[in-house]
């Protein structure tokens, strides 16, 4: 039931309908404000769409919604909270929090609006209603707005009383909690830390409520022990802090908080919280990240007006924030989106909640229109002056019905769990190329194509091919750190600090030349289990990446977040040198040179045992290929799932494995730990064995994938695998003895990885007749904005953009968008350029 806001217009983050936020206290929405729900379709419509939807449709009995923001008589409530002078409040909207409670008050008014005539029917009207209309109408107001339980904020109302807390047994052991410098007692994590309150131990989470991530230690630590309740440190303040039970598998209240802290030596009374989750006193001594991204400690000037226009966290959805404001400053897609916004919204579908392009077009015009970031009036600012009260919260808008839409059947974007804005970037560039727009597509200033030249060490020939890409992905040279020394001495302080339980030295971070990366990235990488088909054998290769096209805006991705040797996710701290302007028309493609031979174009040989057994288990391997499963767990995927991966392609190598991960990663068990199944058993849920026969006779997926990796087309290695059931020697042996079939297809197909993931060696080249979309020109760019990331991991902290707009930098941090003073250019993640003119 979508009845809080308008499907064209992004509402305001406060009243949650399509209308501008009341410009001064006490004024009213015009008369034909509100929001019109569809009595057939339960969908939500501004004033200005409604005719749009009936004549579509036809439909012609709409509720009519609408809330009145009053401003009270003095002395009236005796500055108790906003009376509502309706038994419910129909709208399902929070109070605005720019409004005092004590000086205004809400209305809600609901009618029925039967249209042409605009005939209106007061609600509740039981004299002049059928009963039936009644029924539906006290329904549709009382149900709940379906964002709700998107919206982090609504679980604090649910939270209760842990049945642990009052009889919670507690250790005397001495253990005491220092003020800062905590670590988990069993990683390297510094953030989501949680306190047992048993027996004190500091253990990180894993998904907790808050969406934050980490390795599980705290969890491990309740099903040895049983000890049920852990508080998160860093929310810790003097009124109350976060609690989670691991018996309840729920956030909990706990009443005895400040005793049950006392005894580890917390004094909560002293305890303060930061914006960002870290206490005051952590941030200070440490120059971290948090500060010097977010400008703390700078007075920012806030910015109004059409492009200035903030974005609310829905609970975090900062990397979502942070990737559109990046993608609606570029010229193309303001173009595509909001240039063509009535002609959108005319041709859009009957349900507006699922059409890609509407929502886009909405969320665009949201951001820039400028009817969500007007500065506040004179009188408003005199009056909070005057009460003391100058606490100045921009206006913005809540992308919640976009987020709904853009993650659906996405397990990971759809969650409230913290996310890395690479992939949603990616996701978003294979959301917009299936979702056409006009003759172009804005995508494809991003596309560009790189020429990969591979050659074996023993025989000296190479191998050429190209793929489509849409980032640049930049290795972190740490080697070329320019400040070894100080990186050393840090590092034995830090120690010591560890150890004595004192609060860390001030950070040293590691300073890279930009330059050092950019070789790191030409340099010749080598080539995992090459096989070579000069020797007919696996020999050693090298492999090196060149573009054979330059896009008309270039993204660069810094390879911050990398794994440690026992795995654990971590994240570089380091500061790059990033310039303003990058040429790099000197990593411009050169084709097959004079004096080299190309090595044969023929395919590895690929054996599958003849026992039926083995290939029901997919002929299973004694060792796992780590080398390719780092290569999958650096793009961003679960590791579990790389393990299985490469696991269940028989270490064919990660373009396989790659394949392998693009037709499983919707499957509810994608993630679960690899179970390595025995001779004559099952594969694990969710996998098809290479032999195994579906119950639809569709070949496995993995079979598919192989052969369309050799160039085929899937169409053709579909009928070669059907027509062979399911053998993939003889499939191979089918297609070759039938060249008429490949030539009579004649647009090969294009697999969706191409799209939705990016990967240094795995985006297959478009094939198409036509050629691949690219707008190739000289490699000369300019920065134009960058996303930063605080935190450890993807999978915990926050995400800010900076932009550069007519001249000056600004921040996009949210809600919060200002005049940057201080733009941290050397801690970006993800870089975007433009490409200069000739």
């Amino acid at each position: 039931l979508l009845k809080r806001q308008c499907l064209y217009l992004v509402p305001g983050i406060h009243l949650c309908c399509p209308f501008v936020v009341p410009s001064s206290p006490g004024t009213l929405f015009d008369s034909e404000g509100g929001l019109y729900v569809c009595m057939n379709t339960f969908l939500g419509f501004g004033r200005e769409h409604i005719e749009r939807h009936y004549r579509k449709t036809g439909q012609c009995v709409y509720l009519h919604l609408k809330r009145h923001v009053i401003e009270k008589v003095p002395g009236a409530s005796g500055g108790a909270l906003p009376k509502r002078r309706n038994a419910k409040l129909f709208l399902d909207l929070e109070a605005n929090g720019d409004l005092s409670s004590d000086d205004f008050e809400y209305e809600d008014e609901a009618k029925l609006v039967i249209f042409p005539d605009h005939y209106e029917i007061s609600l509740p009207n039981i004299e002049e209603l059928p009963a039936l209309v009644t029924i539906a109408s006290d329904a549709l107001l009382s149900a709940k707005s379906p964002y709700r339980k998107q919206d982090p904020d609504s679980w604090e109302e649910e939270l209760q009383a842990s049945k642990h807390a009052k009889s919670l047994v507690q250790l005397d052991n001495g253990v005491r909690i220092p003020p800062s410098g905590w670590k988990c007692s069993k990683c390297d994590l510094r953030e989501n830390l949680w306190l047992n309150l048993t027996d004190g131990s500091v253990l990180c989470g894993k998904w907790f409520f808050d969406g934050s991530g980490g390795n599980g230690h705290a969890m491990e630590h309740y099903k040895e022990t049983g000890y049920p309740l852990a508080v998160k440190l860093g929310t810790i303040t003097p009124d109350g802090a976060d609690v989670y039970s691991f018996d309840e598998e729920e956030p909990v209240l706990d009443p005895h908080i400040a005793k049950h802290l006392a005894h580890f030596g917390i004094d909560m009374l002293q305890m303060q919280v930061a914006e960002n989750g870290l206490r005051d006193n952590d941030i200070k001594p440490r120059v971290s990240e948090w500060e010097v991204i977010q400008e703390a400690g700078v007075k920012l000037k806030p910015m109004y007006g059409p492009g200035y226009t903030g974005m609310k966290n829905l609970g975090n959805s900062c990397y979502l924030n942070a990737v559109m404001q990046a993608i609606f400053s570029i010229p193309e897609f303001q173009r595509a989106y909001v240039g063509n916004l009535q002609r959108i919204f005319d041709y859009s579908p009957l349900d507006p909640t699922q059409d890609f392009n509407t929502q886009m077009a909405k969320l665009g015009h949201g951001l820039l229109s400028g009817q969500y970031s007007k500065p506040p009036m004179k009188s408003e600012l005199i009056e909070q002056v005057m009460k003391e009260e100058h606490k100045p919260q921009q206006n913005g808008i809540s992308p919640q019905m976009f987020k709904a839409f853009i993650s659906k059947d996405h397990t990971e974007f759809s969650s409230n769990r913290q996310q890395d804005a690479q992939e949603f970037f990616l996701h978003l560039i294979n959301l917009v190329e299936r979702n056409p727009v006009g003759s172009e597509n804005p995508s494809d200033v991003f596309r560009f194509l790189v020429e990969e030249r591979t050659q074996c060490c023993q025989s000296r020939k190479v191998r050429y091919t190209e793929r489509v890409d849409y980032i640049m992905q930049l290795p972190v040279a740490m080697e070329a750190a320019t400040n070894k020394d100080e990186l050393i001495a840090y590092e034995l302080k830090r120690r010591e600090a560890e150890a004595a339980r004192r609060a860390p030295p001030e950070l040293v971070r590691a300073k890279i030349p930009f330059s050092a990366c950019l070789q790191a990235f030409s340099e010749p990488s080598n080539v995992e289990d090459f096989w070579s088909s000069a020797l007919q054998a696996k020999s050693a290769g090298v492999k090196t990446s060149r573009f054979a096209s330059f896009p008309q805006y270039l993204v660069v991705q810094i390879k911050k977040f990398t794994f440690g040797l026992d795995w654990i996710p971590k994240k570089l701290d380091v500061s790059i040198d990033m310039p303003d302007f990058l040429d790099i028309n000197h990593l411009r493609a050169m084709g097959l040179q004079p004096g080299e031979e190309e090595l044969p174009d023929i395919a590895p040989p690929i054996i599958i045992p003849e026992d039926p057994k083995d290939r029901m288990v997919n002929h299973f391997v004694e060792y796992i290929d780590e080398s390719s499963v780092m290569q999958l767990a650096e793009m961003g995927f679960p590791l579990e799932a790389c393990r299985k991966a490469v696991y269940y392609t028989g270490n064919l190598g990660a373009e396989v494995a790659f394949n392998w991960i693009i037709a499983h990663m919707e499957e509810p068990d994608f993630a679960e730990p690899l179970v390595v199944p025995v001779f004559g058993g099952t594969a694990s849920s969710g996998v098809a064995g290479f032999g195994a026969v579906g119950l639809d006779n569709q070949p496995p997926e993995e079979m598919v994938s192989i052969i369309i990796s050799m160039g085929f087309q899937r169409s053709l290695a579909i009928q070669a695998l059907k027509a062979t059931n399911n053998n993939l020697e003889r499939a191979l042996e089918w297609i070759f003895n039938h060249p008429e079939l490949e030539e009579e297809d004649g647009e090969p197909a294009l697999s969706m990885m191409d799209l939705e993931n990016h990967t240094n060696a795995n985006i297959l080249a478009e094939a198409r007749s036509e050629g691949p979309r690219i707008k190739d020109g000289p490699g000369r760019y300019e920065l134009f904005g960058f996303i930063s990331h605080m935190g450890t991991s993807t999978m915990s902290g926050h995400y800010v953009c900076h932009l550069k707009k007519e001249g000056r930098w600004v921040i996009y941090n949210d809600l919060r968008v200002c005049a940057s003073e201080r733009p941290p250019k050397d801690l970006g993640y993800i870089y975007f350029y433009h490409r200069i003119p000739s």
